[in-house]
């Protein structure tokens, strides 16, 4: 018995096209938008020219559906691979726009000398020069002439043979008789098997998402708006960036702006916050969790597909019913005050820069539980404890970085079983024992990434508890990273390395402290006994060196705030493992401190 889920027909790019233009092929912009240069496109004609072979394209066929009326409607194509070269050769053929990676729309002309059989990218020289047809478009066009074309370069070229110049002319004219391969997959085919076919046949090996498959699904569907929806979705992402952008999306898409969805995301042209500047994937999660309570995207595609999980069946009502409920989800993400709440309490939990912002997925669950808690009308200082709590805990515990999709759909599922806070609270009691903060958070701590989502959350956790810089007197960590820090290596970096040490090991989190630059320089090489003596020199009328700290009580306290052993300063200076181990003790101490602080408003 055969087990192919696909067939493989060839077709001439001239019905390939006419396919598009009717909607038999959906081009769902999962590469969007058009990307090539214009030196591709013209590549891309020279290898028809020639009758070189130009790859595949991927189509997947929508599953039957089921209409009210209870007939069936044929799913119409979506091109998962191809878009590419199907968007240039409807530029380069049939003189349509494209919109660039800046949404503008602009022509691409590829000119074609027919003396030389050569296509070039056209530019003012070219125009200006009788041996290039300008634009290629112009053969194609519907109402040409081949004989005419001939005649009127014949007349600007005098030399040529008028029927050699048609014969070429013909022959370019041709290239859309030449044969595509469509591989066209069983529409049947769960997505994890499609996006595994097309990293195996795209030789470029493309990762191709499960959020990418569900704009897919959105692009392709005007019926309910999905095209509008998914530009709403684009806009909002690059606009959380480039506010400067809103002047281009109200000038260049008029169809948008008249849309419902234009007036619930114009209010990013003022923003300034880069605190959570998220993905067309990261809306999506949020978006689709938060309002269907399924954490696993191919079930958004299977929903927006009309599919009706307990027959199995496709129905038109389903797929109606899910475009709606994802529009809610969408406007509810993109909702002026909840998107400004919610960072103002990730703002509150320490992370106050972008570069602390550190687990993209933990962040997209923490908003999904705001925005549940405000479904639910839970009290605002309850919200707010909750998603400051659960977003520390999951970077702690790294909670989302394997399998964010099942530990989402995991996540929300208990939550909707056995309400919110309770699901957060006895997770969090389960999975932070004192086992946890006294054995592994220590452990986890031996890291010498600077990027390390627990080094981000314990510089949150002084921001949090106002601490000041290292030896500053007056100058706060939050400040520090706001400006200008310097990450001072406690154990000079240099000093190690003169020692033979490999950077994974001078350069552990446990011997970073965030300090002043002129503080950092002050110290330079010299080892912890010497500058730990001379700072208890400093506290005890000897010369001001580092800092303006010159109180010892003050200056204990600043090293309990950066969690380095108050021995230090009695001259007992532990080897550079025993000091990691220490420190490593403390800075755990300190995250636990500063997380049940967080959770102290949800009781």
């Amino acid at each position: 018995m055969s087990t192919q889920r696909y067939s493989v027909t060839p077709h001439p790019i001239e019905t390939l096209l006419t396919w598009v233009k009717s909607g038999e092929i959906a081009i769902p912009e999962i590469q969007r938008p058009f990307v090539w240069d214009a030196s591709k496109v013209r590549n891309l004609l020279d290898s028809l020219y020639l009758g070189y072979p130009v790859g595949y394209l991927i189509a997947w066929r929508n599953p039957n559906v089921k209409l009210k009326d209870g007939s069936s409607s044929s799913g119409k194509r979506i091109l998962i691979d191809g878009q590419q070269r199907i968007t240039a050769l409807m530029a380069a053929l049939l003189g349509q726009e494209v919109i660039t990676k800046d949404y503008e729309t602009t022509r691409i002309r590829i000119a074609f000398n027919p003396q030389e059989e050569r296509f070039e990218v056209s530019n003012p020289a070219i125009r200006k020069d009788s041996a290039w047809i300008e634009d290629v478009a112009t053969v194609f066009a519907a109402d040409a002439s081949l004989t005419k074309l001939s005649r009127q370069y014949q007349e600007r070229n005098p030399h040529t043979d008028i029927d050699a110049i048609a014969l070429i002319l013909e022959k370019l004219k041709k290239i859309t008789n030449n044969h595509v391969g469509v591989i066209e997959l069983a529409e049947d085919l769960d997505i994890e098997t499609v996006t595994e076919i097309f990293i195996r046949v795209n030789s470029a090996g493309v990762t191709l998402s499960q959020a990418d498959f569900a704009m897919s699904k959105i692009a392709a569907n005007e019926t309910y708006g999905g095209n509008l929806l998914r530009k709403a979705i684009d806009y909002f992402c690059h606009l959380a960036i480039s506010p400067e952008f809103f002047d281009r999306v109200r000038r260049l898409d008029k169809g948008f702006v008249e849309s419902e969805h234009f007036n619930k995301i114009k209010w990013l042209k003022d923003a300034n916050d880069d605190i959570y500047d998220p993905s067309y994937t990261d809306m999506l999660r949020v978006a689709f969790t938060s309002e269907f309570r399924r954490g696993k995207l191919q079930d958004l595609v299977a929903l927006l597909s009309g599919r009706n999980f307990e027959t199995r069946q496709y129905e038109e009502e389903i797929a109606e019913q899910s475009f709606e409920r994802l529009k809610k989800g969408v406007h509810g993400f993109v909702n002026q005050t909840h998107f400004e709440r919610f960072t103002m309490i990730l703002r509150s939990a320490g992370f106050i820069t972008s570069s602390l912002i550190g687990g993209q997925n933990a962040v997209n669950f923490a908003y999904i539980i705001y925005l549940l808690g405000r479904a639910q009308s839970m009290p605002a200082n309850q919200i707010e404890g909750a998603v400051r709590q659960w977003y520390v805990f999951s970077i702690l515990r790294g909670r989302y970085s394997g399998n964010p999709e099942t530990q989402f759909d995991f996540d929300v599922r208990r939550i909707e079983s056995v309400g919110l806070l309770g699901y957060l609270k006895s997770t969090m009691e389960a999975e932070m024992s004192d086992s946890f903060w006294v054995n592994l958070l220590p452990q986890e701590l031996e890291t010498s990434s600077g990027t390390s989502p627990l080094f981000h959350a314990y510089q949150a956790a002084q921001v949090v508890m106002h601490d000041r810089g290292f030896l500053s007197s007056h100058i706060t960590v939050d400040a520090l990273l706001l400006n200008r820090a310097d990450v001072h290596h406690v154990h000079p970096r240099d000093l190690l390395k003169k020692q033979g040490l490999q950077r994974g090991r001078y350069n552990q989190i446990a011997n970073f402290v965030l300090a002043q630059s002129e503080i950092n320089i002050a110290i330079g090489n010299k080892a912890p006994e010497v500058y730990f003596g001379e700072l208890r020199e400093q506290v005890n009328g000897g010369a001001l060196k580092y800092g303006g700290i010159t109180d010892e009580v003050v200056l204990r306290a600043n090293l309990k705030a950066h969690c380095i052993p108050d021995s230090m300063l009695d001259g007992d200076v532990p080897d550079y493992d025993d000091f990691l181990n220490a420190r490593r003790a403390l800075m755990a101490a300190k995250l636990r401190t500063y997380f049940e602080r967080l959770g102290e408003v949800t009781t």
